[in-house]
């Protein structure tokens, strides 16, 4: 017993004194909890039962004693399963009491199936690695198309799965063809034939893939956690939907397919749904049409009627047509005749007009002729004048020709870089130079320097 509880006091008669119900519920749980540490215990669940507060209470039981379990809702909603009356599983729990009522109770803090420990680490393993690979990656989920008219079914043949695929699509999209790929879904070889199924499924020339199987333990979908059926999914080149087991079971087959469907029913009904919605929008469409089309014979019957009321005897019709013809023979005859007097008319006029605009050819010539002389005048005076401009021009040009200058005696001085040297400052006593004069041109040192005269 721990130092901790101190020792009842003694009443006066020598005796113990009594100590409280809650207090003697504290020291054993305390007793039971340092005592046992946090361990693994195995059992059948049974009397389960989840409260609205998301608790869960069951029992452990095997065939010669049971236990009160409780796991509370922060850990419980994280299991991969359902638990449920009957099953074999492993808690890890802390033993401990429940003071209140006074019961010897597990606080369970994780639960896995029986005899699949060893199967859920190397889900947890597999499923690490491939996600550090990147398989689970949202970016490389591949849009499922919205009608797929070749479905592509990886199942076992005598599966219950591949039944209720079979029933939702010929329910809701009859018309869509199915290739089923039959492989082992169960087993030591289950793995190595759905990688094959999967491997044969992108040459089958489908739309996409539905990977099925239905419920069971953890042993059952082993193989839909094996690495080989995950690297299939991922190197499939068609989408692939997977619906594994019941609601609450998830695969490693779940994480890499590009859509997870709750159940086989439930992939086959996401795969349909584009064609259950255009069924849907095409029965709205012909409800349309079929309305419109109402609504426009109705139109058309009372217009037909209208036109019925206003139709006359053909006689009648041949009547006002021939009025109408005589009317406008005689407005024609008039018409022309009116054109013809005012067509003569306007030609008369034009005639006059025509008469009283003659040109004076004879005056014209000679103005033409007083024009020409005048012209002749004015080019011949302007290009004198552009002649004696450019002789001016070129005499200037030749003075202030550099040749000119050094033709009389002077030199063109350059230093090293090619620069005219216009000040005896900028150069140095050895410093070389080129001469340039009117003819040719020499090399030289400059060996003094004068101060100006």
């Amino acid at each position: 017993m721990s130092s901790d509880f101190a020792h009842p006091a003694a009443d006066p008669r020598g005796e113990t004194a009594a100590i409280a119900v809650s207090e003697l519920a504290r020291r054993a749980r305390i007793t039971l909890e340092r005592q046992f540490p946090v361990l693994w215990v195995r059992g059948e669940l049974s009397g389960v039962t989840r409260a609205a507060s998301g608790h869960l209470y069951f029992s452990l039981k095997d065939d010669a004693a049971q236990l009160r379990c409780v796991m509370f809702r922060s850990r419980s909603q994280l299991l991969p399963f359902e638990p449920r009356a009957g099953l074999q599983v492993e808690v890890r729990a802390q033993v401990s009491l429940y003071e209140p009522r006074g019961d010897f109770q597990l606080t369970v803090d994780a639960m896995r199936q029986a005899g699949v420990g060893g199967l859920f680490e190397a889900f947890l393993r597999l499923k690490a690695k491939l996600e550090a690979e990147g398989l689970f990656d949202a970016a490389r989920k591949r849009p499922l198309p919205q009608l797929p008219a070749r479905i592509a079914v990886v199942t076992s043949p005598a599966a219950a799965a591949l039944r209720d695929v079979l029933a939702t699509l010929a329910r809701r999209a009859p018309h869509v063809e199915l290739v089923l790929l039959p492989c082992l879904v169960q087993g030591a070889e289950a793995p190595a034939r759905i990688a094959a199924a999967l491997a044969a499924a992108g040459r089958c020339d489908a739309d996409l893939v539905l990977l099925v199987r239905g419920g069971g333990s953890a042993e059952d979908l082993a193989a839909f956690n094996d690495e080989r059926v995950a690297r299939a999914i991922a190197a499939c080149p068609l989408p692939v939907v997977s619906g594994v087991g019941h609601e609450t079971d998830f695969s490693i087959a779940d994480f890499v397919a590009d859509l997870r469907a709750a159940t086989p029913t439930a992939a086959a009904e996401i795969v349909s749904a584009g064609h259950v919605d255009a069924a849907r929008r095409l029965r709205a469409l012909a409800e349309r049409l079929g309305r419109a089309q109402h609504d426009r014979l109705d139109r058309l019957g009372r217009r037909l009627d209208d036109l019925a009321e206003r139709l006359h005897p053909p006689s009648r019709q041949l009547a006002l047509a021939s009025e109408r013809l005589h009317a406008l023979h005689a407005r024609m005859r008039r018409a022309g005749s009116s054109q013809l007097g005012q067509a003569h008319n306007r030609i008369e006029g034009l005639t006059l007009r025509l008469r009283g605009s003659r040109p004076a050819l004879d005056m014209r010539r000679a103005g033409l002729a007083r024009l020409r002389d005048h012209l002749q005048q004015a080019a011949g005076s302007h290009l004198d004048e552009a002649g004696q401009r450019l002789r001016l021009a070129a005499a200037q040009l030749v003075q202030l020709d550099p040749g000119a200058v050094l033709s009389r005696g002077y030199a063109l001085v350059r230093d090293g870089e090619g620069r005219i040297v216009r000040d005896a400052a900028t150069l140095a006593v050895g410093q070389p130079v080129r001469l340039q004069f009117g003819q040719g041109s020499a090399d030289a040192d400059i060996t003094r320097l004068r101060d100006s005269d």
